[in-house]
């Protein structure tokens, strides 16, 4: 299990969100691409600009959210989530 110390230190560490991970296609601390990884069981993690930031269930949300299981919300579906990314950027 993580410390505290050692999941403070990694949000402090991490570069800048991509695009694909504020727009919920990858994660946000592994950085996974969920498009590539259907598999995947990804949780909400927290929101930006009204979007859902999703993690790998585990680890990555733990880091992300303090949550191992994330936020009790279901991700949007990945065809919503790529609708909305190409709006986004177009």
């Amino acid at each position: 299990m993580y410390s505290q110390d050692a999941i403070s230190g990694r949000r402090r560490g991490r570069p800048e969100p991509t695009a694909e991970m504020l727009s919920g296609l990858a994660c946000l601390i592994c950085g996974t691409d969920y498009r590539g990884a259907p598999d995947t069981e990804a949780v909400v993690v927290s929101h930006r600009d009204d979007k859902q930031q999703l993690a790998c269930h585990g680890t990555c949300a733990r880091m992300a959210s303090g949550s191992v299981t994330g936020l009790d919300e279901a991700p949007l579906p990945m065809d919503e989530r790529l609708r909305r990314h190409r709006t986004d950027r177009a």
